[in-house]
């Protein structure tokens, strides 16, 4: 199995797991513990995320990126089949206890981007990360379609019919698994002779621009995100609009991914973050003048949101990629991807108090600065490349 190939069955594979066992927990808990803690296995499977992401910078700059990949696949596997056996015994606290361990798969998806530019020229980086970014479009549609269907396979087997989707979450993680267990075992290896006394800041120039900006871009994407189904549901529109909403935004999140990867590799990263930044708050603007357009102006609003997002992801993944020295290259993208998995939490939260205080229309506002406040720091700095060269990082 060729190595980008078997990257992105691992992503697409995890990807899809995520959003099925996401979703179906989150069934489960309404089911045995009200809606109120319905999103609590979501925000462990994302807390788990930032931990795995750190872990996995770590990990990746002593061993390797194809161990970190096996390791924490494998994991989430693990965590599956804990929240398996908590869904046969009725246990929600074994449910929510596996999802830390999905989490820790996901992070290895986040390390797969940064893989796939390693294993690519300097000028298709971007483009081979954001391949990998794509792959999460098959998880947004595969992800959900296979609830239905395995939960009948489980009641047809005489189990509880929301074991099903857990169950076949389990066994698609344990196919990106086998994938990834195929990359070359020299993939990615440790640099020798690192001197053990360098070490990586967030304030170095190289990181802190993509870092403030990937942070800002989740921030506003989830915030957004988050309320958009509270503010259909409060208007009256059922489950078809919120739901054709929710596949707009998803597809500008992931389907657009190789444009962005283009544009990054024709214009750089750092053009590419502005764009993004750009558009989302054009989508921020959206939401704040047609808070009530549920046809038109939110559909288009959060497919900006989603595809603005992308364009900062992308960009800042690629400058993080191209301008760090491979000695410091790995742990720096762990510590980035930890920083925007552990923002993800906090936003969802602040999310709804906003909403409590002001409506969609504060959260929309709220948005479109946390996107922007980045630029306070973009705007000061020289172009990363050249800070990089300065600081004797190239």
């Amino acid at each position: 199995m060729k190595p980008m190939f078997a990257l992105f069955m691992g992503v697409a594979c995890l990807s899809t797991a995520v959003v099925g066992l996401s979703t179906t927990a989150a069934l489960i808990m309404v089911e045995h513990a009200g809606a109120a803690w319905s999103g609590l296995p979501s925000a462990v499977l994302v807390l788990g995320s930032a931990a795995g992401s750190l872990w996995s910078g770590v990990l990746a700059a002593r061993y390797g990126r194809r161990f970190v990949l096996v390791l924490m696949y494998g994991a989430a596997v693990t965590g599956a089949l804990i929240s398996f056996a908590g869904v046969l015994g009725g246990s929600v606290l074994a449910l929510v206890a596996g999802m830390p361990l999905i989490g820790f798969g996901n992070s290895g998806a986040q390390l797969s981007r940064y893989t796939a530019a390693d294993l690519s020229p300097e000028h298709r980086k971007g483009f081979a990360l954001s391949t990998m970014v794509w792959a999460g479009t098959v998880g947004a549609v595969a992800g959900p379609a296979l609830i239905a269907p395995a939960a009948a396979r489980a009641e047809a087997a005489e189990l509880p019919a929301l074991s099903g989707p857990i169950a076949a979450g389990a066994i698609v993680v344990a196919i990106a698994v086998v994938a990834v267990a195929t990359l070359p075992r020299g993939l990615a290896a440790p640099v020798e002779g690192v001197p053990k006394r360098e070490r990586m800041s967030v304030r170095n120039p190289v990181v802190l621009g993509p870092l403030v900006a990937m942070v800002g871009a989740q921030l506003a994407m989830v915030a957004v995100m988050t309320m958009t189904p509270v503010q259909l549901h409060e208007h009256g529109q059922g489950l078809d609009v919120v739901g054709w909403v929710l596949s707009a935004h998803l597809v500008g999140m992931f389907a657009l991914a190789p444009l962005s990867g283009w544009i990054a590799d024709r214009w750089g990263g750092r053009a590419t973050i502005f764009g993004g930044i750009g558009t989302i708050t054009v989508a921020a603007v959206t939401v704040i003048g047609a808070p009530d357009s549920h046809h038109v102006g939110i559909p288009v609003a959060l497919f900006l949101l989603g595809y603005g997002w992308n364009l900062v992801f992308v960009g800042g993944s690629s400058m993080l990629s191209r301008d760090l020295p491979a000695t410091q290259r790995t742990r720096a993208q762990g510590t980035v991807d930890a920083f925007v998995w552990g923002t993800s939490a906090g936003a969802s939260l602040l999310a709804g108090q906003l909403f409590g205080l002001g409506g969609y229309v504060l959260v929309g506002i709220a948005g479109g600065l946390c996107a922007l406040v980045p630029l306070a720091v973009l705007a000061r700095r020289p172009a990363v490349r050249e800070a990089g060269e300065k600081a004797g990082l190239r």
